[in-house]
């Protein structure tokens, strides 16, 4: 069973995620409004989120001012991230599943997943 003790809540990994491609398209921060927009929430569940997260220490945030994510911020993101694709490479491209199918799936599995498994799906995956 995957250690759920010191891991990060499904959702809190979501805006971490969502946060890390934004600022991969655009490093000028993100909007409280366009964070909440992205994740389909309202603003105030989307501003609880980035308090949170800057408690955490994976985002700088002023009120009414750009989210920013911080070094351990852009890390976990890339974690998350790279998860995400692997595990949607390997249901589209292995077990030959719909591309926007693997991509929700991938979204519910990259949480639960164990690291053993994972890393094994990333070896084979990587092979490709």
């Amino acid at each position: 069973m995957v250690d759920r003790k010191n891991s990060l809540s499904e959702s809190i990994e979501d805006y971490i995620e969502q946060l890390y491609l934004d600022d991969l398209i655009d490093n000028r921060g993100v909007r409280i409004t366009d964070l909440a927009e992205a994740m389909n929430v309202s603003k105030a569940s989307a501003n609880d989120a980035v308090k949170r997260l800057k408690k955490l220490g994976f985002v700088e945030h002023e009120k009414y001012r750009q989210i920013y994510l911080t070094p351990k911020g852009k890390e976990k993101g890339a974690q998350i991230y790279d998860r995400h694709k692997t595990i949607t490479r390997f249901i589209n491209e292995i077990l030959g599943v719909d591309q926007e199918i693997a991509e929700q799936d991938a979204c519910s599995i990259e949480h639960i997943l164990s690291e053993e498994t994972f890393l094994c799906m990333k070896d084979l995956v990587n092979k490709l």
